[in-house]
């Protein structure tokens, strides 16, 4: 299976959405007030985040794409459900008036991030039983299901989904969040960076230890893979034939937000394809190089892939 046609493949995201908030400016003097910087800020730009940004980056390799999520009653939410339209994905944001939209607002002087200040809320059980109501009717209609767990709340369902999910046949990748992983057993692949994994497993010696932790993890959990993402390292793919190990693609790091939104998103894309454990891995890898050479949470196109494959 090749990359350059992905249009077939359907994806179902569900998960944790956030409007990621960036302020641009010049830094040319320490406050009177306190010793911090004082930012006089020229421009702003607002990015669909977490879950949506998943979503984003499916849209952006040519598959079909459908988000279902949770809002606040808020003039972020509405930037968000305004932000997704515009990129060709069926967005589901279901409203809870009880709580605000997580946003992620970065401050960004000199291409350096200063400050980033954080605003969420956790939803409301009755959004989140209707979210899994649609989530259970919508489901036959797509080949691969992506649980993106930022841990703010809107995965509340999550081992009910992964059932379902798993029941009707499909793919399911988590990326995960916290320390107990048992919440996603039965899952076709969870993608925890490094210290996702650490919270779980521990520290590991060397890579030979690594290999029996995480093959622990996967055996315990029911996992068809577990993909470590390793940033420098590149990323270790463990499942039942074996250990498969990608090194990272050398190139200018920029900013690894959402880094792991991309790897997700392609891996996901690769396997509805039809595409082998190593061919989705590496296509996985070189997406991840590419978005790290751009600032903020950022999508890599399929004709960009493409080119990197090359």
């Amino acid at each position: 299976m090749g990359v350059d046609d992905l249009s077939a493949a359907r994806l179902l995201v569900v998960g944790d959405v956030m409007l990621d908030r960036y302020w641009f400016g010049d830094v040319a003097r320490i406050s009177p007030e306190a010793p911090v910087p004082v930012v006089k800020v020229g421009r702003s730009e607002e990015r669909p985040g977490g879950a949506a940004n998943v979503a984003r980056n499916v849209a952006a390799l040519g598959a079909r794409v459908a988000l279902l999520s949770v809002v606040g009653d808020d003039e972020a939410g509405q930037s968000l459900q305004r932000l997704l339209a515009a990129s060709g994905i069926d967005v589901s944001l279901h409203v809870d008036a009880a709580i605000s939209t997580t946003v992620k607002l970065r401050v960004i002087g000199r291409q350096q991030q200063l400050l980033r200040i954080d605003f969420e809320t956790v939803p409301s059980h009755e959004v989140l039983r209707a979210k899994l109501v649609e989530f259970k009717s919508r489901l036959p209609g797509f080949d691969a299901v992506i649980l993106s767990d930022y841990g703010k709340g809107g995965l509340t369902h999550i081992g009910e989904m992964i059932r379902l999910a798993g029941a009707a046949g499909k793919l399911v990748l988590v990326d995960p969040k916290g320390d107990d992983f048992s919440r996603y057993s039965g899952a076709t692949v969870v993608t925890p960076n490094c210290a996702e994994l650490r919270e779980v497993v521990g520290r590991w010696l060397d890579d030979g230890d690594l290999a029996h932790k995480a093959e622990a993890l996967r055996a315990r959990l029911g996992l068809e893979a577990l993909l470590v993402t390793r940033s420098e390292e590149g990323m270790s793919l463990f499942h039942a034939g074996g250990a498969l190990h990608e090194k990272a693609v050398a190139r200018e790091v920029f900013d690894v937000s959402g880094a792991g939104d991309t790897v997700i998103a392609t891996l996901a894309v690769m396997l509805a394809g039809g595409a082998s454990w190593p061919e989705a891995v590496r296509a996985a890898n070189v997406a991840a190089g590419v978005v790290v050479g751009k600032l903020g949470t950022a999508v890599v196109s399929r004709d960009e892939l493409v080119a990197a494959l090359k």
